[in-house]
């Protein structure tokens, strides 16, 4: 993944989820940040904060996979629940 000019080394499910989540903010002009594990250029597991929003410029390539990502479970529920918010937003009950 790529994200302001930087490379990250992450799972295939949290990169996916990322621009699934990142494009579903786009659509309601949303902002939001979340927090994964990655690896860094240097081979480094990191922690980083993306801060996502219409403008957010991200790029999704593959890697060699001989290196293993730090999985980003939680990250990716959430980033799950919120696209299915945005995209299927619960129906409004008139009150009785």
């Amino acid at each position: 993944m790529t994200y302001a000019q930087k490379s990250l080394l992450m799972d295939d499910d949290t990169a996916e989820w990322l621009l699934q989540y990142a494009r579903a903010l786009g659509t309601i002009d949303g902002t939001d940040t979340v927090k994964l594990a990655a690896i860094s250029p240097s081979g480094h597991q990191i922690e980083v904060t993306l801060l996502l929003n219409r403008g957010s410029e991200l790029m999704m390539e593959s890697a060699d996979d001989s290196i293993a990502a730090p999985v980003n479970d939680e990250a990716v529920r959430y980033m799950q629940d919120r696209t299915r918010l945005i995209v299927s937003p619960p129906s409004v009950q008139p009150e009785l």
